[in-house]
Formats: C-alpha cells, structure tokens, sequence
C-alpha cells in the first residue's frame, strides 16, 4: 500500500510566558488507506478525525510540547485510542497544558517508529525547545520539523526553554547533514527543502534568529 503524506491546517492560540497570540498549525497525517499516525495534534479534534476519515490512527507523535502543537492531544487520544508520543525534555512545557494526563511513549533520539508505513526516525533537536524533536523518513524523501527548522530559517528562540545556539547546533548537525533533496515539512507555513536552506546557516548565525 502506498503511504501518503497530507497536510491539515488548524487555527488556535499559541499561550506562552504571559503572551498569547493567533497561529495556523500544520498538523501532519501520514500512512496509507488502512492506517495513520498524527504528528502534531493542534487545536481541533474534529477536524483531524475528520481528515482521518475511516483508517485507523495509531499514534499521535509530537515535535515539541508548546500548546498550539498539543493542545488536541488528549481528546483525540481518548476518541480513537491512538498513543501519545512525546520527548520528555519537553514534559514541564507538556504539563503547563495538560496537568493531568500524561503521554504514553517516550521519544528517544535515534529511534524508529514504524508506524502506518513508515519507518520515522527521531533526532533531537532542542533548542526551540528542550524535547524538540524532527521526525525523518528517508523512503518517504522527507524530514517533518515541527518549529526547529521553516523556510527561512531557525524556529524562535526568544521565549522560555529556548536557546537559539542549541538550536543551530542542532540544525547544523541533524538536519543540514540530510540529502539536500529532502523535503522540510514545517510546523506552521509552507515547506522547503534541506538544499535551499542549507546556504543561509551562516546568515541566521549573524542575525542571531
């Protein structure tokens, strides 16, 4: 069966360090005609289970634990029985959240979650935020980055539990290090590639964002 990649865009609020502000999210789902995981469950439960349809969701994997990225977690957990995946560096940004429920699985850097078929492999990279993780697939051509990596750059480093040297430490190491022809599929916005984001590492480093 072929696994395909489709993109749902949800709206909601992003709340952090006092601030709150209006933000679209990319929530990706991805298998094939049987079964699907879910990376990165924002905002709307109905209008993911909606996209599900009729195939199985599996797990629900996140890249990172700021809300916008999981606030929908738990309830479409508990509506399709799907596993929560989350790296527990981010667990204190989880629990500002959801105080009472925590994730299921753990995310670990190299592992790999075989899932609606596809092999995704888990790189850590903190620095947006402390468990921020990118989720690799070289069959399928392409690497989802949460907010760790957009077209045009870095994720935000302004706010709490972030670290904007930690964050091109992990670029330069886990993603520009990827086939130049991989596809970057982002957290919020359209997506890009390794190869045409790969010249302006040395540009973000001197504009410090």
């Amino acid at each position: 069966m072929t696994v395909r990649i489709e993109r749902l865009v949800t709206s909601g609020q992003f709340t952090l360090d006092g601030g709150t502000w209006d933000v679209e999210n990319n929530v990706w789902i991805v298998g094939d005609e049987r079964k699907v995981i879910v990376i990165d469950a924002a905002h709307d439960a109905d209008a993911i289970i909606a996209a599900v349809d009729d195939r199985e969701l599996t797990a629900i994997v996140c890249t990172h634990a700021h809300n916008d990225h999981v606030n929908a977690a738990p309830e479409l957990a508990a509506r399709t029985g799907a596993t929560i995946w989350l790296h527990p560096d981010d667990l204190p940004l989880w629990k500002m959240t959801h105080p009472d429920r925590d994730p299921d699985r753990h995310l670990l850097d190299g592992q790999v979650i075989e899932a609606a078929g596809t092999d995704l492999t888990v790189l850590h990279t903190p620095g947006h935020a402390p468990g921020a993780v990118c989720l690799y697939d070289r069959g399928l051509g392409a690497v989802f980055t949460g907010d760790t990596l957009f077209h045009g750059g870095p994720g935000a480093t302004g706010r709490s539990y972030s670290h904007f040297p930690t964050i091109i430490e992990s670029i330069r190491e886990k993603l520009l290090t990827l086939p130049p022809e991989t596809k970057v599929l982002t957290g919020h916005g359209d997506s890009t590639t390794i190869g045409a984001e790969a010249p302006h590492l040395e540009e973000w480093i001197r504009r410090g964002h």
